[in-house]
């Protein structure tokens, strides 16, 4: 789950029952979803074929000393929300 400020920008992480400051500017692109690999037809609803990924630099709480883990996050089509595809710690 990604909250983010009232300008819209993330903020903060919530994953695994943890908080994840933000901690640097995100990277956002889009890829295409690949839908026809696992079904014939685009699926109902689905108008968009291309999804929003943020990668963003993430730190445990609001401790300015842990270590920065990359999050990787997808934005659902349906609803808006965001979820996680990745975590990578970064080594230091």
């Amino acid at each position: 789950m990604l909250k983010t400020t009232a300008s819209g920008n993330p903020a903060t992480v919530i994953s695994g029952g943890r908080q994840w400051a933000v901690s640097a500017a995100p990277v956002r692109w889009f890829e295409r979803v690949s839908w026809w690999e696992g079904q014939r037809r685009m699926p109902r609803g689905i108008s968009r074929v291309d999804v929003e990924v943020l990668q963003v630099q993430v730190r445990l709480g609001n401790n300015p000393h842990s270590a920065l883990t990359t999050m990787t996050l997808v934005r659902d089509g349906l609803g808006g929300s965001w979820r996680l595809r990745e975590s990578v710690a970064d080594a230091a």
